[in-house]
């Protein structure tokens, strides 16, 4: 039988347990640069978005859309479900609210690819101080999984006008203020959500040893980081074939020679081998999304719903 998960039951995982899925595959020897690149279709009003994976007993795919002029209907700009099978029997085994699960996963990576470097920030005491970009759904949920695993002093939300303050941050500023510049020259962490195909940071002003979280964006033409700050970071993408093909924060730097492919760390290299990152470099992990991470939380999420009903 195919169960359903909604987006309540896919949110009950949380971003610990999202966090937790995507390190333990990465730790079992899951490599990103095997996953299947995912296919871009053209659609008459946008695009869609098909990202099949398979690992550790499970095969998924989820299928996504992508509307630009959804935002003047007053619809969501991006909906999405996905389809869990089992590998052995390649039965179709749940069915998941696809959005809930792209918003949960995305954090989870950012997060469990710098948790140590978060963890040696936050060892000096009083929390630590996010700059967000952008004022959605990805914005709230990196803010969420960051406060889930360290603890957080303050957090600005930046948007190109600024506006009252959602819930989960202290104040919300424009861009274009002098006030955003500040914030991000005093700030641990830099989130970059946004749907911006030019840079939204000024790479001069983020500090050494900072942690920038990029993830607006994934095509090579559009970026949200500029050369400066990707010359000066160190550079940690989720697999490098997918970032020289997609991410445009790479891409660009790269053709601008800021940045070159040897230069950047994925993964797939285990947290005890990877080499030292220098800290008093920022630490850019730039990632653009792919079919892996969808699956290990939708796993991950599918197992929690089962332990709760087997409880009933």
């Amino acid at each position: 039988m195919t169960v359903t998960l909604d987006a309540a039951d896919v949110r009950a995982l949380g971003p610990a347990g999202a966090v937790a899925a995507v390190r333990e595959a990465l730790a079992g020897g899951l490599d990103p640069d095997g996953d299947v690149p995912r296919a871009v279709v053209p659609l008459a009003h946008g695009q869609g978005l098909l990202m099949p994976s398979e690992s550790g007993g499970w095969f998924g795919v989820k299928v996504a859309t992508v509307a630009p002029g959804n935002a003047a209907r007053g619809l969501p700009r991006i909906n999405a479900t996905y389809l869990l099978h089992d590998s052995a029997t390649l039965r179709p085994v749940a069915l998941l609210d696809g959005v809930a699960l792209t918003t949960l996963r995305t954090p989870a990576v950012s997060v469990a690819a710098c948790l140590d470097r978060l963890r040696v920030l936050a060892a000096g005491g009083g929390g630590l101080r996010l700059v967000v970009f952008g004022a959605g759904p990805q914005g709230e949920g990196h803010a969420a999984a960051v406060r889930a695993h360290v603890p957080v002093a303050d957090v600005t939300v930046v948007t190109r006008r600024g506006g009252p303050a959602p819930g989960w941050a202290d104040r919300h500023l424009s861009a274009d203020g002098g006030g955003a510049g500040a914030q991000v020259r005093r700030a641990d962490v830099v989130v970059t959500a946004t749907s911006a195909r030019e840079p939204v940071v000024d790479g001069r002003l983020v500090r050494d040893g900072a942690v920038v979280l990029a993830v607006g964006s994934h095509e090579p033409d559009a970026r949200e980081l500029d050369s400066v700050l990707m010359g000066r970071a160190t550079v940690l993408v989720e697999s490098r074939a997918t970032a020289l093909r997609e991410a445009g924060d790479v891409v660009m730097a790269i053709h601008e020679g800021s940045l070159a492919p040897d230069d950047l760390i994925t993964l797939a290299e285990p947290t005890g081998s990877r080499r030292d990152l220098p800290a008093d470099r920022p630490l850019v992990v730039k990632t653009c999304g792919m079919g892996w991470q969808d699956l290990v939380v939708a796993v991950a999420a599918h197992r929690r719903k089962e332990r709760k009903e087997g409880k009933k």
